[in-house]
């Protein structure tokens, strides 16, 4: 009976044992899944994070490129406004352009009249003046009527000719001047040095320097030279070239008559 006893107690030890091997087997397999799904939670938060650091950056580029564009939009609307002041003031200065073109053709209606006014006005000066380059004075009156009949010159270059004309016969009355040419003197063609000092006095010398005249103003007749002056106007002619220093000259001279 005893050993009966006996042998239930291994009996029941024996399946204790088992079955506390079996527990610590079964929390050993536990512990081991457990630290798995552990290192595959930390996996997961690791690449979480390297998402979200990715992120990150993407979103601070974005906000770089953001706040860049946003400078550029600045100052393309800083550059648009000033084009727009420079288009506006194009624009105002087309307009005022505009109004002058349209009020040309009544300015020309009265500058185009005046202009032949003034051709005929000089044409008539040159003709009553001393004969200083006469021949070409009244040339240059011929080419601005030519230049007025041509369509290609402009209404304001036509005004700028025929001023300068007028220029040119003021500076002949300030002028010491030369010049070789041809004087009709007793029916005879006599090559001689013109030199006029403005409208003073305009005298001739003939090349050979032994002879010379005055041009009267009152007759409109040349006269002869008294021959004490012709040394003076031989110095003249030569300083009116710049061919030997200015001095002081007694030449004639006649008075000129008050215009009528």
């Amino acid at each position: 009976m005893t050993k009966v006893i006996n042998k239930s107690k291994i009996a029941a030890a024996l399946i204790g044992a088992l079955a506390i091997t079996g527990s610590v087997a079964a929390t050993a397999q536990s512990v081991s899944e457990l630290q798995s799904e552990e290192a595959k939670t930390h996996q997961a938060d690791v690449r979480s994070q390297e998402k979200i650091n990715s992120l990150f950056e993407q979103s601070q580029e974005l906000l770089y490129e953001y706040r860049g564009i946003v400078d550029e939009y600045e100052q393309l609307k800083v550059y648009n406004d000033h084009v727009q002041r420079l288009v506006d003031d194009q624009n105002a200065q087309l307009a005022s352009l505009q109004r002058q073109i349209d009020s040309v053709e009544d300015t020309k209606q009265g500058v185009v009249p005046l202009m032949y006014k003034m051709i005929d006005a000089l044409e008539q000066f040159v003709k009553l003046d001393i004969p200083i380059q006469r021949d070409r004075r009244l040339a240059r009156v011929d080419m601005l009527r030519d230049v007025m009949e041509n369509a290609n010159v402009t209404t304001s270059e036509q005004f700028r000719q025929i001023t300068e004309a007028y220029q040119a016969e003021m500076d002949y009355g300030s002028a010491l001047n030369a010049y070789e040419g041809k004087l009709s003197f007793e029916g005879e063609e006599i090559s001689v040095d013109f030199f006029h000092l403005g409208r003073a006095a305009l005298l001739a010398q003939s090349l050979d320097l032994k002879n010379g005249w005055i041009y009267d103003k009152a007759t409109g007749e040349w006269e002869v030279l008294d021959d004490a002056y012709l040394g003076a106007l031989t110095k003249a002619i030569r300083m009116a070239r710049k061919q030997t220093a200015p001095d002081l000259l007694q030449l004639p001279v006649f008075a000129a008559e008050r215009a009528e």
